[in-house]
């Protein structure tokens, strides 16, 4: 089998990639290790950027992201009892967030490139990258029982960071930063709708919480945890507690509750591999970078990666030149070591470690009460969280 693009991965990044890449006339090809219903119930991230909800609707997967998301102007923090509510358009020049959940861009993605686009191939588990450092790699994968050779001109690994795109690149060209936290977050769904209209995060002396919502009758809650926490370990009463002790506000606002339907624990870590070029290799998304949720960067992240190869692949088609291809790295890393310094500082400005002093607490009071009461400090992290420009 031959191709021009090698997507190993069919996750909100690959499909994005291959739909980007058809439009341009480029064809591709896209193996998933898993089948079509595990990629489309899959549950990730659910908070997409301003860029990312603009580039879905050019390449025509923005309809029902349109018609079923939940448009979000701003965000409230919550802390010492105070609620301040910041103000994204107002503050970045009419910039917004849509929470529309991983599952429905995979559904949306996937029902365009069935239709319209290249071979994409479900059960197709890639087993190695292979002459990554020259003009004409391959990809070894198995597929219906028996390994086959997916033969190209540029392999884009959006297989995560377990994938075998990452190991192809030798270990003396790589350098890997990352750092890990003592906590994590204890995650539930619930059927309640949500209590706010908005995301809330809250900082307390107990710990972090997260309101958050899949849709106006889902929940999506969390709670700082320490690290290794077994979900099972806390009964529904005690999350509920916990959330209402951890929301508490001055006024009469409270938390509704519902069935739990879900629960699990997300570590926190922050991962960054350079570089994310090798030959005609080419790493996006968790393959090559890891971010903590607080600051809802992950898939935001990954879209980023994969419309910057897109263009930089079509402006070769184009002119000829490989100015970006050769750039890409460099290109993409600018704008992940800005998510990691953002999705660092939510982190850090939420979350109790372990152990903190009265003087951390207080620090993190001081830098929460400057975001209430500074434009400068409120714009700043608005123009973060709605999403730093792609390229």
């Amino acid at each position: 089998m031959r191709t021009t693009v090698g997507i190993i991965g069919a996750g909100p990044a690959g499909l994005l990639l291959a739909r980007l890449l058809h439009n341009a006339g480029i064809d591709s090809v896209v193996l998933e290790s898993r089948d079509r219903a595990y990629v489309e119930r899959r549950q990730r991230a659910g908070i997409l950027e301003q860029g990312t909800a603009d580039v879905l609707r050019a390449v025509g997967a923005g309809a029902r992201m349109d018609r079923e998301g939940l448009r979000h102007d701003g965000i409230e923090l919550r802390f010492d009892r105070r609620r301040h509510r910041v103000d994204f358009p107002a503050l970045t020049g009419g910039r917004s967030v849509m929470v529309y959940a991983q599952t429905e861009v995979c559904k949306d993605l996937i029902a365009l490139q069935l239709a319209e686009g290249g071979p994409l191939l479900f059960e197709a588990e890639a087993l190695a990258v292979e002459d990554a450092g020259t003009g004409a790699p391959r990809v070894r994968f198995r597929h219906e029982g028996r390994e086959d050779v997916l033969e190209c001109e540029y392999v884009v690994g959006c297989d995560g960071f377990w994938g075998v795109a990452r190991k192809a690149i030798p270990a003396e060209l790589v350098q890997v930063f990352e750092r890990t936290y003592p906590f994590g977050w204890l995650g539930i769904l619930a059927d309640v709708p949500p209590s706010h209209d908005e995301l809330v995060y809250a900082r307390h002396d107990r710990g972090f919480a997260l309101l958050s919502m899949r849709s106006p009758s889902v929940s999506r809650l969390y709670l700082q945890v320490p690290d290794g926490t077994d979900a099972e370990a806390w009964s529904d009463e005690e999350i509920w507690l916990e959330l209402e002790r951890r929301f508490e506000t001055a006024d009469d606002w409270r938390l509704e509750r519902g069935p739990i339907t879900q629960k699990s624990v997300t570590p926190m870590r922050s991962y960054v591999h350079e570089p994310m070029r090798h030959g005609h290799l080419f790493l996006a998304g968790d393959a090559a970078h890891i971010v903590p949720p607080t600051g809802a960067k992950g898939l935001n992240l990954a879209v980023g990666d994969v419309v910057t190869f897109a263009r930089a692949l079509a402006h070769q088609q184009e002119t000829g030149s490989p100015e970006l291809l050769d750039a890409y790295s460099e290109t993409c890393l600018r704008r992940i070591w800005q998510a990691e310094r953002f999705s660092y500082d939510m982190t850090t400005l939420l979350h109790r470690a372990p152990g903190a002093t009265g003087f951390e607490d207080r620090l993190q009071l001081a830098r929460l009460d400057r975001i209430a009461s500074s434009r400068a400090a409120e714009t700043d992290l608005a123009e973060g969280y709605t999403g730093f420009p792609f390229g």
